[in-house]
This record gives structure tokens, sequence and C-alpha cells, in this order.
């Protein structure tokens, strides 16, 4: 298992805004992690004292960048920042997730990645209860 103080090595997000706590498993084609923020009151997306399901995309897209950190760690190379640029048939199963009592889990899989670019597909859970699903795309910030 890969835990927080590692996935702060591997992505830009830092602090509250670092969403994901654990790797569970990964390979270079998919990655499943797991978080236990979500009812945190001092969470960085909190409005109105609520996190909203639409909260869940950030997950989503910080997934793929801890798996792009991982794949870079693996071949001794510089982790590659990246922005998000869309997202595409995002499927919001639940209103807000605040209230959730267990981890939420995620599992993203790479579904096409050129030089610059990147597309996941990703899915996010609740004790067995699909919360959100949908892809993304990110564009890398080559050198």
């Amino acid at each position: 298992m890969i835990d927080r103080a590692q996935i702060l090595e591997l992505v830009p997000h830092q602090g509250g805004m670092c969403l994901w706590d654990e790797v569970q498993a990964w390979s270079p084609a998919e990655i499943t992690l797991r978080a236990f923020n979500h009812r945190d009151a001092a969470h960085p997306l909190r409005s109105d004292g609520q996190l909203r399901a639409i909260h869940l995309c950030e997950y989503g897209a910080q997934a793929m960048a801890v798996h792009g950190g991982l794949r870079a760690r693996e071949r001794s190379g510089a982790v590659t920042p990246g922005v998000l640029v869309a997202l595409r048939d995002v499927q919001l199963h639940v209103d807000r997730i605040d209230t959730l009592p267990g981890p939420l889990q995620a599992s993203a899989q790479v579904l096409v990645e050129a030089e610059g670019s990147q597309q996941y597909e990703f899915r996010i859970h609740h004790g067995g209860q699909l919360l959100a699903e949908g892809r993304a795309a990110v564009m890398l910030q080559l050198p």
C-alpha cells in the first residue's frame, strides 16, 4: 500500500487539496485509491457546510495525477504536470458525499495516451454503491 505521505511526493496537490489518502493497488494501466477526508468539516471544497457530488470529478482527476506520478517514478522520470481540459459522460448518482460514513474508493483506467495528453475513465464508490463515473482528459505540460 502507498500512503498519503508518498502520494504527496507524487502530485502537485498539497495539504487539504491532496484528496487521496492511500493507493490500494496499481499497474501501468489502472489504479485503485481510498480517501477518508470527505467528512472533514475543514475540507477545502466544502461550501455551505456541504461537500457536493460534483467534487467527485476532482477526486477522479487527482486519481489520474497519482497514477501518472507512480508511472513516472517507476520509469525513474520526472512527474509531468497536467491540466484538466475536459470531462465527458460524467454521471453523478448522489447529491452530496459529506454524510457518507465510510471511505471513498476510486478506480481509474488509462483509455488513451499520446505524448502530450491522456484520457482516463474513473469510477468512485462508497460501500459498494457507485457515486460517480466519467472520463477525463488531461493535457500534459511537456518541457
